[in-house]
């Protein structure tokens, strides 16, 4: 047994420090990414805020809507692959360029997976998506969808150090996806006691990946704007929203009516919710490690697609960033013990 003493941090943590800008509007601030992925040599451009695929939150329905703003949606794995195809049919490449294709691990998910990515030459990204990415598996599996898809961005995960970062990468993986316990509904770190605070583990596999031409995604752990901008701060290429997204009318969770309200039930991926409906209930040797909560009703996404995104370019403005590529190499973030005032309460 050994400890490590370095403190890690999580977004509460810090705040940006402001800088001299010569920038006098939002309006001025770019947010769009252009990327050439390191294995599959695919380009891509848009702004790199993703839906989180879970299916309250990664739906079609969420895909049209924030690809008109440039934004992402990794499909939850649910969706059947004639589902797919109506989908795919209906949409042109604005949409489907955006979009990622989730997948397990299974020799039935590989399969899967082959039949949806044949729908269209549009469908250019691949999430392999397992809770525990330090499984040995996950590297060979993503050697296998590498070497039947070498022209995929394929994105893996997820981890939160810089040594799998790094094994995924050289496996094949153009992207990894970084988070381990910080989502709103996950409860791994209470059942299992693994986690890593989220922008320590943006800040060091970014950097493990970018020495190696890969990029990572932060998924999970933002609770606002603010959030966002610390993860693209630190380092983040790309950031994976699941709780800020849900609750929407494009969202695909069940609605509830209760005591006059409307509300939305959202639950995390490994909840007893998910295992009830997906994988006929959780199995014997497993616990299940994600809360089921109801969420008030929001209506569409659209406002709160904005609203994030008009927060990150004010945050840009503050530290004279004029790109989004442009935020992490302004970033001065100091170490802090409050982050708000709230006397009044939450916004």
């Amino acid at each position: 047994m050994r400890i490590e003493q370095d403190l890690k941090l999580g977004f509460k943590d810090v705040l940006f420090r402001p800088k001299r800008s010569t920038l006098k509007s939002r309006s001025q601030v770019d947010l769009n990414r252009e990327f050439t992925f390191k294995h599959s040599g695919r380009k891509w451009k848009g702004v790199p805020i993703i839906a989180a695929n879970m299916d309250s939150v990664g739906s079609f329905e969420m895909a049209i809507s924030l690809a008109k703003y440039g934004a992402m949606v990794a499909v939850h794995k649910h969706y059947s692959v004639e589902q797919w195809a109506d989908f795919v049919s209906a949409n042109d490449a604005s949409v489907l360029n955006n979009v990622m294709v989730s997948a397990g691990t299974s020799d039935a998910d590989f399969d899967k997976l082959k039949d949806i990515l044949a729908l269209s030459d549009d469908l250019m990204f691949i999430c392999i998506d397992i809770a525990n990415g330090y499984s040995e598996h996950l590297v060979e599996y993503v050697q296998r969808v590498r070497e039947a898809h070498p022209n995929m961005v394929i994105s893996a995960g997820n981890v939160v150090t810089g040594d799998m970062c790094e094994e995924l990468i050289l496996a094949g993986a153009d992207i990894v996806k970084v988070g381990i316990g910080p989502g709103s509904v996950c409860t791994t770190r209470v059942k299992t006691g693994v986690g890593y605070p989220q922008l320590s583990a943006i800040i060091e596999c970014g950097d493990a990946a970018h020495g190696l031409g890969g990029m990572i995604i932060g998924d999970g752990g933002c609770a606002c704007a603010g959030d966002v901008a610390k993860a693209f701060g630190g380092g983040a290429d790309f950031v994976m929203l699941g709780g800020m997204l849900a609750g929407h009318q494009e969202s695909g969770g069940e609605i509830i009516e209760k005591d006059g309200e409307t509300f939305m039930k959202f639950y995390g991926m490994s909840s007893k919710s998910a295992m009830d409906k997906h994988s006929g209930g959780v199995a014997n040797y497993r616990a299940a490690e994600g809360k089921t909560v109801l969420l008030p009703y929001k209506g569409s996404v659209e406002n709160t697609i904005q609203d994030i995104q008009g927060g990150v370019r004010s945050t840009c403005t503050y530290v004279g960033a004029a790109r989004l590529k442009e935020l992490s190499k302004r970033t001065t973030f100091i170490r802090v013990q409050e982050q708000e005032n709230n006397v009044y309460g939450k916004e």
